[in-house]
């Protein structure tokens, strides 16, 4: 017999104490980028002795455990928790505040790692149940370098049927999960405009060209076109967030440059907001005397959930917790992940979890992810626990059949 969905819950949480003491330590000790040591130890210590086979990355410091049942052969399915932190301060105050300058765990990943080990341990225990393999996927690299991708290269995939991840949440109520089919992360891609002109003395402007004032009515005129040539139904959200130019009061400078990120969650309308950008720019710089050049950088592609599988898992993840906390998110959340490689690939969904911290009674007023004050509810972790532990056991006791 496979696991109750009581005994799923009663096992997260007896797991609970080991998962938050690895979380904790996580947290303390961040690390950036696609090089993780520290990290990597840390995990590859936590799944010692569960009987796992586990593997290394030579490219990055990623971790792949696979657990192969004891009950015959049957489907793989793949679990996934990310490692890496961000490149900023900590304002929490928590007794474990990252001790590493410039670093923290901001966006939940010490988290996602822990819950994916505490969910090994569970799901090893029952080894015997199972019909077909598990495969934990611990990630570096997932706040702008990639991992993914790296990982997919070293063959991650390779046999696997479906996957399966979860995000934290904190402006979400503890113990919630939410769910969105299709399209249910935003792409992201960096723009980066640069207008140049002819630089002059600041008090004779008619013998030059300057750049500035062009760089200014780009800003607004982009703002514009999004809101005028996008469908509301089909959105992108495009930011300037940086404006660089000149090097004093009284001197025009040549050139001004512009950068910031574009949004979008269909393929379509971010390439044809790529297009727009530089119409938009190359005919203000003309009216300006000034030249354009548009680059941008792409990013994470639009993460896509499959619709039958992210409807197989939300039943799943009702039989466990009941239909008062299991949601479908309205509209798609405009930031990115890069498991959306994984999930062009194979089929799979990303589910959020809520773990807003109980002094926030208003879930909308407690800081977000990014933010140098994010915290989560840390007993909300049992719940990734066992949701990670339901989808895996369900998928294997249904050989993979999920529509």
């Amino acid at each position: 017999m496979t696991m109750t969905d009581d005994e799923l819950l009663d096992g997260a949480r007896g797991f609970l104490p080991g998962v938050v003491e690895l979380r904790r330590d996580l947290h303390l000790h961040p690390e950036l980028g696609t090089d993780l040591p520290r990290t990597q130890s840390a995990v590859l210590e936590a799944l010692d002795g569960l009987g796992l086979d586990v593997r290394t990355g030579s490219s990055l410091s990623s971790v792949v455990a696979d657990l192969d049942g004891g009950a015959g052969d049957g489907p793989t399915i793949l679990l996934r928790g990310d490692m890496d932190a961000l490149p900023m301060p900590e304002d929490t105050g928590l007794d474990f505040s990252s001790t590493v300058d410039g670093a923290m765990h901001a966006c939940g990943h010490d988290a996602h790692t822990s819950m994916l080990v505490g969910a090994a341990r569970l799901l090893a225990e029952r080894r015997d149940e199972l019909a077909g393999r598990i495969r934990f996927m611990f990630q570096p690299g997932e706040e702008g370098f990639g991992g993914a991708v790296q990982m997919i290269d070293e063959g991650v995939l390779d046999g696997v049927d479906a996957a399966f991840a979860l995000h934290v949440a904190p402006n979400l109520w503890s113990d919630w999960i939410v769910y969105r089919p299709g399209a249910a992360m935003a792409s992201a891609d960096v723009v980066e405009i640069t207008i140049t002109g002819r630089g002059g003395h600041a008090s004779t402007p008619h013998w030059a060209a300057d750049p500035v004032p062009a760089a200014c009515e780009a800003v607004l005129a982009l703002q514009s076109m999004i809101t005028r040539t996008v469908n509301a139904f089909d959105p992108a959200v495009l930011t300037i967030a940086k404006i660089r130019a000149g090097t004093t009061d009284n001197v025009i400078p040549e050139s001004a440059t512009l950068t910031g990120t574009l949004r979008a969650v269909s393929e379509s309308t971010r390439h044809a907001v790529w297009d727009r950008i530089r119409q938009v720019t190359d005919g203000i710089a003309a009216a300006h005397g000034c030249t354009a050049r548009v680059e941008i950088l792409e990013g994470y592609p639009v993460t896509v959930n499959d619709a039958r599988f992210t409807d197989w898992a939300r039943q799943v993840a009702t039989d466990v917790l009941g239909p008062k906390t299991v949601a479908e998110m309205p509209s798609p959340v405009m930031g990115a992940e890069d498991f959306s490689y994984v999930l062009q690939k194979v089929p799979g969904a990303i589910f959020f979890l809520g773990v807003c911290p109980p002094e926030h009674p208003n879930p909308f007023e407690a800081p977000a992810c990014h933010s140098n004050r994010m915290v989560l509810n840390e007993d909300a972790m049992a719940t990734g626990i066992a949701i990670h532990a339901a989808v895996a056991t369900s998928f294997l006791a249904a050989k993979g059949e999920f529509g």
